[in-house]
């Protein structure tokens, strides 16, 4: 599920730490400017693979959000004419599988090895990992036949790919497991890995979560707000969210919120500044409390608002809400 940009207006604590950021062109997060190449530099080509249902789809639709020129499927054999003459305008991702016409493990190994050697390409192999369980899963959810395996149980054909791509995997530059990712968290890691646009900007995305599910997969900071009062156990506040400004109300009343947010937001300002002097893309804060509902939503709230307000590029993501409206029979986490 896309992030939603944090653009609404909430009030910061009256000293404010966070510092202004870099006067920098905008971006926004569900899709960036073009990246354009340097033409005296060389092409910058990704090339993306992995098992059928590890996620390539989302890699390289997240690419192309991040302003690459995506081909998916294209046959080995016309990859070497796409790539003559002089750099594209921006990079270039290729997305290659088991599916594509030509394909073997040995002529793709071979050919990453002859763009290595060229002096005007820039090739990286990103490869999308996953546990055979969880495709297994994923191939009975969807109900779809594995090209490996058209006429037998997915299982035979994930077994077969994950062989065949073995070479590949072991040649990879970039590996991401998507095991434990959701569509989203995949996007966050293709963005941490691979939006180097020509303008140096960061990416700040705030979670919440609830303990009861594990700390979200690709985070960088986590703070857990678990001792702040709980509206969960106010009879009123308890079918809200933290989005709700009954709830942020009760929240904010815990004597200790104020100088608990003071000293997050003061540690925000510190962190980003640097993190971006030191090259980072895209940095990762979450919020955690028990159900996922209530507190770590409302602080994810504010200091997305806060940072947003700031002119940092910041996106929100609520993974427990964002459940309940994909499974809208489900019952609350309860006690959060």
């Amino acid at each position: 599920m896309p992030a939603d940009e944090a653009t609404a207006p909430m009030s910061p604590g009256p000293h404010d730490p966070i510092p202004k950021a870099p006067d920098i062109a905008p971006a926004t997060p569900d899709r960036c400017e073009p990246v354009t190449a340097d033409p005296r530099a060389a092409q910058r080509l990704v090339l993306v693979t992995g098992p059928s249902g590890a996620g390539r789809s989302t890699a390289i639709n997240a690419l192309e959000d991040l302003g690459y020129e995506v081909i998916d499927n294209l046959p080995l054999s016309l990859v070497p004419r796409l790539l003559e003459g002089p750099p594209l305008s921006r990079p270039l991702a290729l997305g290659i599988d088991v599916r594509n016409r030509d394909f073997s493990t040995d002529a793709l190994t071979e050919m990453i090895g002859i763009l290595t050697r060229h002096p005007g390409i820039a090739p990286e192999v990103l490869y999308l990992d996953c546990a055979p369980e969880t495709l297994i899963r994923r191939y009975s959810e969807t109900r779809r036949r594995h090209p490996l395996a058209p006429v037998e149980q997915p299982a035979l054909g994930i077994g077969r790919e994950i062989e065949l791509l073995a070479p590949l995997r072991d040649r990879a530059d970039v590996l991401i497991d998507t095991t434990g990712l959701s569509p989203h968290d995949l996007r966050a890691e293709m963005a941490r890995w691979f939006d180097h646009g020509a303008t140096a900007r960061l990416a700040v995305s705030v979670h919440s979560f609830s303990y009861k599910r594990g700390v979200p997969a690709g985070v960088d900071v986590v703070f857990d707000c678990r001792f702040l009062q709980n509206p969960y156990w106010v009879e009123a506040l308890r079918p809200l969210d933290g989005r709700d400004p009954q709830v942020g109300a009760y929240v904010g009343a815990d004597p200790r919120f104020a100088e608990f947010f003071d000293r997050v937001a003061g540690l925000t300002g510190l962190m980003l500044p640097a993190q971006l002097q030191e090259g980072r893309t895209h940095v990762a804060i979450a919020f955690g409390c028990t159900g996922g509902q209530h507190r770590s939503v409302f602080l994810t709230e504010k200091l997305a608002a806060t940072l947003a307000e700031a002119g940092w590029q910041v996106s929100k993501r609520h993974r427990e809400l964002e459940r309940r409206v994909s499974a809208p029979g489900a019952l609350t986490g309860g006690k959060a």
